[in-house]
């Protein structure tokens, strides 16, 4: 089989490579032909995802489709951006035909969850890795930035954290996630595995919060971004930070705390916006929880009960630090 009987096998002929309705024209050209609607900007991002350093090598193929797409499918999320169409390039060691199918299935799994459909991509020789660039639709100059934080905003994350940092120590297979009761297995794996893209909650928030951002790599590390871009200080209440059962199923009370504030990937919004609008957005989002506040100054500051600084070990992940 060679590269292109492989896509048009695997890819090509996969549910979610079907079309949608801002879709012109998908796989089989020399690019893919996307209308945006009138009046809507076009929001890309892009995500690599390397063997060995975001997934293990042994991976399971279908979780991995799943996985591959929802962490950048996020990224539109946090923009209030409706999913059109993703590109997906990938570099395998060799032609696996099992893990192949596996991997498709996941993928079209993921992407009819998210409304978004496979338009194109690249497929190479070398070490496993995969690269998935989406695009989305938002409103002309309605978009959920990180440099819109007003000082006076209440900061609000979408839901709990620290469930998949928490898993990554069974996730790689340095604890034996066997051991543990099912349902805390299965509340583990799925958090690594199949995060959910908050599409619904990003979409809601236009015209309603000020900044906005996905958690990919810790909340105190991500909310940095937007204290730097919006030149303010974010002022974050530890007690208030909302932590996974999973995650204090399987670590102390202090682990879990410090897994919700610098574990990652779990792919929650973090977002401000003006405390009037706090008591509505909980209303139709039960799951968001006020953290936090915005203030003048710069950087993020955890701080306990009483108001006191707290030093955190860990902020979040970097791939050079």
């Amino acid at each position: 089989m060679n590269e292109f009987e492989l896509i048009q096998h695997f890819f090509t002929r996969s549910a979610c490579a079907q079309g949608g309705e801002n879709i012109l024209l998908g796989i089989g050209d020399d690019c893919a032909l996307l209308q945006i609607p009138a009046g809507q900007s076009c929001a890309v991002s892009t995500d690599t995802l390397v063997s060995g350093i975001h997934f293990p090598e042994q991976a399971p193929a279908f979780l991995l489709g799943q996985r591959a797409l929802a962490v950048a499918v996020s990224d539109l999320a946090a923009m209030g951006a409706t999913p059109v169409g993703f590109t997906l390039a990938i570099t395998l060691p060799q032609i696996d035909t099992p893990w192949l199918q596996a991997f498709s299935e996941g993928l079209s799994a993921m992407a009819l969850q998210c409304g978004i459909a496979l338009i194109g991509g690249d497929t190479t020789r070398g070490p496993l890795a995969i690269t998935v660039t989406v695009m989305g639709a938002v409103p002309q100059s309605r978009a959920l930035l990180r440099s819109g934080a007003r000082v006076g905003d209440v900061l609000c994350v979408s839901g709990a954290l620290g469930a998949a940092g928490a898993a990554v120590p069974y996730v790689v297979g340095e604890r034996d996630v066997h051991s543990l009761p099912e349902r805390v297995q299965q509340q583990l794996l799925a958090a690594y595995w199949t995060p959910q893209p908050q599409l619904e909650l990003g979409r809601y928030l236009l015209g309603k919060a000020h900044a906005a951002l996905d958690i990919s790599d810790g909340l105190l590390a991500d909310c940095g971004h937007i204290a730097k871009a919006s030149g303010v200080s974010l002022q974050i209440q530890q007690t208030q930070v909302p932590v996974a059962s999973a995650a204090e199923q399987v670590l102390d009370a202090h682990a879990a705390l410090q897994s919700a504030l610098s574990g990652g990937d779990d792919y929650q919004l973090a977002f401000t916006l003006p405390a009037s609008a706090v008591a509505q957005v909980q209303h139709d989002f039960p799951a968001v929880r006020v953290i936090g506040q915005v203030c003048s100054g710069s950087g993020v500051h955890l701080v306990n009960a009483a108001g006191q600084s707290v030093a955190a070990l860990r902020r979040g992940y970097q791939h050079f630090e």
